[in-house]
């Protein structure tokens, strides 16, 4: 499955690869004979072992992902990161970290860890409507302490 956290901004081109474009490296051969399985009178069950199941691709809430960005199956990237043009992410990212590369790496975080502690507990994605309209200026100025005193 892919799931999307609130206000992403995913850019064109962006592709999530899924477990089935993971040929598994248990066989002898990376052919995906059980897809095939009539071909090669094989139980229709066996369709599962074709490819290694690595988990759903998780990405957090206000996460940026950069033009043609590619995302594997089993990743999980956190609330706040960025994911830079064209890197393809094969590991899980940390919240609130910018990544890029081939495959991608840490560059550097977007906050400290302090602060990164204090939006994880903030959670304004999760604030009604109203009250992030309420409070965009310090959201879009990054004023962690008033959103900490929004009402």
């Amino acid at each position: 499955r892919l799931i999307i956290g609130k206000f992403c901004s995913i850019a064109c081109g962006t592709k999530f690869l899924f477990n089935c474009a993971n040929h598994t490296l248990k066989s002898l051969s990376t052919y995906t004979f059980p897809l095939f399985y009539e071909e090669w009178k094989l139980d229709k069950t066996d369709v599962v072992t074709a490819w290694d199941n690595k988990g759903d691709i998780e990405i957090g809430h206000d996460v940026w992902i950069g033009y043609q960005a590619v995302i594997l199956a089993g990743v999980k990237i956190g609330n706040g990161a960025i994911i830079g043009t064209r890197a393809v992410v094969t590991k899980d990212v940390p919240p609130y970290t910018i990544v890029g590369g081939i495959p991608a790496k840490p560059i550097r975080k977007r906050y400290d860890d302090a602060a990164i502690e204090r939006l994880e507990a903030l959670r304004w994605w999760d604030w009604d409507e109203e009250k992030i309209r309420r409070n965009l200026p310090a959201i879009q100025s990054g004023d962690i302490a008033a959103l900490e005193r929004a009402e």
